[in-house]
């Protein structure tokens, strides 16, 4: 299944490059995986089981790198 179910995205398109990485948002994995609430859900099974996470499949993005995306994608809330 490449296509999220609600909102006919494909998953393709939910893909960013960032320090060289291919890179997905949790509020995306949020939607992927339908967490009840939303990344609240997600980060905290995160931290429940870190174990499970690698450090090399997560990072927090820098507020400049942030930026940059949000002018590729526009579906941004934050300002910059």
């Amino acid at each position: 299944m490449n296509e999220l179910a609600v909102s006919g995205i494909k998953i393709e398109d939910l893909i960013y490059e960032v320090r060289g990485k291919q890179v997905m948002f949790d509020s995306d994995l949020a939607k992927l995986y339908q967490c009840a609430n939303g990344t609240k859900s997600l980060n905290l099974a995160v931290k429940r089981h870190i174990n499970r996470f690698p450090e090399r499949f997560m990072f927090q993005l820098m507020k400049e790198e942030y930026c940059n995306l949000k002018f590729q994608s526009e579906t941004s809330c934050w300002t910059c």
